[in-house]
């Protein structure tokens, strides 16, 4: 199954996609949006342009597991991008994935403009690798 994951937030979203056969998870995008409406319709636009037949988005949980007000803002976007994309919108638990691509980033030396360009889509990597790692293991 196609799957396209998206690494939400307030200025910048990373979008990744995966292979139909849920092996590879691949950087997209990042959209630079701050209404939400008009951010799920250009993510929506990139699931249609993929194929995408679900969308991953991440959870950004406390390191305690407890949900704060970054996880409110997601769940409702979570709503908006459902209406708007068609597609069924899982939730998934991102602790922790933008301190991974930061340190990939710095594994490859990426500083500056571009880190700052292409972390949000290095995050939605990872929440989708850890979502195929999941569907693996539990379906």
């Amino acid at each position: 199954m196609i799957i396209l994951s998206v690494d939400y937030g307030r200025v910048r979203t990373g979008i990744a996609v995966c292979d139909k056969n849920e092996i590879i998870a691949s950087p997209v995008a990042v959209i630079k949006e701050t209404e939400a409406d008009m951010l799920a319709v250009k993510i929506s636009d990139i699931a249609k342009e993929k194929k995408a037949e679900m969308i991953v988005l991440g959870l950004p949980k406390n390191m305690d597991g407890t949900e704060g007000e970054s996880a409110l803002n997601v769940r409702a976007f979570s709503e908006i991008l459902r209406e708007k994309s068609g597609l069924c919108v899982e939730l998934h638990d991102e602790r922790g994935t933008t301190m991974t691509a930061h340190k990939y980033l710095n594994i490859t030396d990426t500083r500056g403009k571009k880190r700052k360009a292409v972390v949000d889509s290095v995050a939605a990597v990872i929440i989708l690798e850890d979502y195929m790692n999941f569907r693996r293991n539990h379906i």
